[in-house]
């Protein structure tokens, strides 16, 4: 029997520290909800859900510029709508002002019932989207994935020339309003011609939006079989590693009090 060197305190109490580091590391993720609370804990599985969050924050940012981009093009057509009323009532004009039984001063009530929509049409064209204009014409690139890539938005111009000649057009006589007829009946074909092409970016942006949408939620479940914690698996852990500890409290104190039986033979 020795006192120097007590070998059995020595391993209780290097048992007891293996269990109060396991425990501290269970309470660790049970409290953070996280397998890996340190880089030791998982390294490669550490690497990969970082690349994985940093992509499903990009997948993020590309389905909110997609997003806006959809919110752009259904912009757009609201005011094309108003201006296809407009181009709708200004052919009514037309072939009104073309009535044998009209007057020179009836068709001059018609024209500036005209010239006033002219007007609001050119007004529309000037409109902008959070200081982007509308009505350009202009190609915008938006921005699909989390790479970069992007998609080209065909612009719509109400700068063209169907429009404009159609605006700057008169029905003050019959034979002016003879040839405003057929100036608005290009500017309907050009109008269905944008709003069918306004129609093809918002559906190629919904599908895009969509797909982004189950990418990212793909990509959140592969990270999460990674990093997040499985609570009953680890509560099962944690009730073992806490009673290992009480258990190693109790041993190292009775292995500590083991030396006091060399008193016995001193005495």
């Amino acid at each position: 029997m020795v006192i120097n060197t007590n070998t059995t305190a020595q391993k209780s109490a290097s048992l007891l520290m293996e269990s109060s580091s396991m425990l501290s590391k269970s309470l660790a993720r049970l409290s953070s909800g996280s397998k890996i609370v340190s880089p030791e804990d998982d390294a490669a599985g550490l690497a990969v859900s970082i690349r994985f969050e940093a992509q499903i924050s990009r997948t993020n940012a590309a389905k909110n510029n997609v997003s806006n981009a959809i919110s752009y093009s259904q912009t757009q057509d609201g005011f094309l709508q108003k201006v296809g009323k407009a181009l709708d009532r200004m052919s009514e004009l037309s072939v009104l002002s073309q009535d044998v039984t009209k007057t020179d001063s009836d068709r001059s009530l018609y024209n500036s019932e005209f010239s006033n929509l002219g007007g609001y049409i050119n007004d529309l064209a000037t409109k902008d989207f959070n200081g982007i204009s509308l009505f350009s014409g202009t190609t915008r690139g938006v921005t699909t994935d989390g790479d970069g890539n992007t998609f080209s938005m065909a612009g719509i111009n109400l700068g063209a020339s169907a429009y404009t000649t159609a605006t700057a057009a008169g029905i003050a006589t019959t034979g002016a309003a003879v040839t405003a007829l057929s100036s608005v009946k290009s500017a309907i074909t050009q109008l269905t011609t944008d709003r069918a092409t306004l129609g093809a970016n918002v559906a190629r942006l919904t599908h895009t939006s969509e797909q982004l949408s189950v990418l990212r939620d793909n990509l959140s479940s592969a990270n999460s079989r990674i990093v997040d914690v499985d609570v009953a698996d680890e509560s099962t852990k944690f009730a073992r590693f806490n009673i290992l500890v009480q258990a190693g409290t109790a041993m190292l104190a009775q292995a500590n009090s083991t030396p006091q039986g060399a008193l016995r033979l001193i005495q």
